[in-house]
């Protein structure tokens, strides 16, 4: 069986000898390996490997061998479990359940979770549970309660936000630490609110991007994972501006998913490393 191995912390002779020692001596063979020292002198390190052999003994020798300040995360090569949070907007989630239908996405959806009703037929047409939670009538706390009893039944390693247009509350983000994933325009805070490439195209803007995060208690300000820009002119209206920003939306948000659920990024601070 193949697993990955995710080891980050203070920079240290023999770091590299020491863990590939263990997995000899567990008898794994290293498929892949790549590693990384910050400025800071902060080690970081993805190996993948597989074999027969005990996660648990593998892991508990490197502890004993490793200094002390070192994480390890030994996760299994497999599919990740997740929950796809919509609102209104088809596109993101779209290009998600075309990758989802076509074994492209690493994951496995479980189910989609919206607080309108609008996007059902879609995700119908895919043999996905669809939930429509309505956000009317609560209170914000209410109707974050009303879904995690939702998630409980599915336990998602994961949450996706494909355009999901409720901000979620500190204590929500504290259920699923470092596992929910946002994507959104590059124009903040240039222009928030309400029909933000309007805004972009009224003032002329000669870029246009998007941005996939980690969701953290501050606003579209957690740890960044992907992002990307196009150029654009005078001669795009503001509709050919939303269809453009729309389509990075959708790419930078697979190419976040697929480094995501390949354990390829480190959290460190506000900040990701990328292996």
């Amino acid at each position: 069986m193949k697993h990955i191995l995710l080891m980050n912390g203070p920079d240290n002779k023999g770091l590299i000898y020491n863990v590939t020692h263990v997995l000899y001596n567990h008898n794994q063979n290293i498929i892949s390996q790549d590693e990384y020292v910050s400025p800071s002198k902060q080690f970081f390190m993805r190996t993948e490997f597989e074999g027969e052999g005990d996660p648990e003994k593998i892991i508990n020798d490197l502890y004993s061998t490793l200094p002390t300040g070192i994480n390890l995360r030994l996760n299994p090569k497999k599919k990740k479990d997740i929950v796809v949070f919509v609102t209104k907007e088809h596109d993101c989630l779209g290009e998600l359940l075309i990758r989802y239908a076509f074994d492209e996405l690493d994951a496995t959806i479980q189910a989609v979770i919206s607080n309108y009703n609008t996007l059902q037929p879609l995700v119908s047409k895919f043999g996905i549970p669809f939930h429509f939670i309505s956000h009317e009538h609560k209170t914000r706390n209410e109707h974050e309660e009303a879904i995690l009893r939702t998630l409980d039944i599915y336990k998602p390693e994961y949450l996706v936000l494909a355009k999901y247009m409720r901000i979620l509350t500190t204590d929500f983000v504290q259920h699923y630490p470092h596992r929910i994933v946002n994507i959104h325009h590059s124009f903040l805070p240039a222009f928030i609110g309400a029909n933000p490439y309007r805004q972009a195209y009224e003032r002329g803007v000669k870029i246009i991007g998007a941005t996939a995060h980690f969701v953290n208690d501050n606003l579209d300000e957690g740890p960044i994972i992907a992002q990307d820009v196009k150029e654009v002119d005078h001669r795009l209206s503001a509709l050919d501006m939303a269809t453009l920003g729309k389509d990075t939306e959708k790419s930078v948000l697979s190419k976040a998913l697929k480094l995501v659920f390949n354990d390829r990024v480190f959290i460190h601070g506000n900040r990701t490393v990328i292996l």
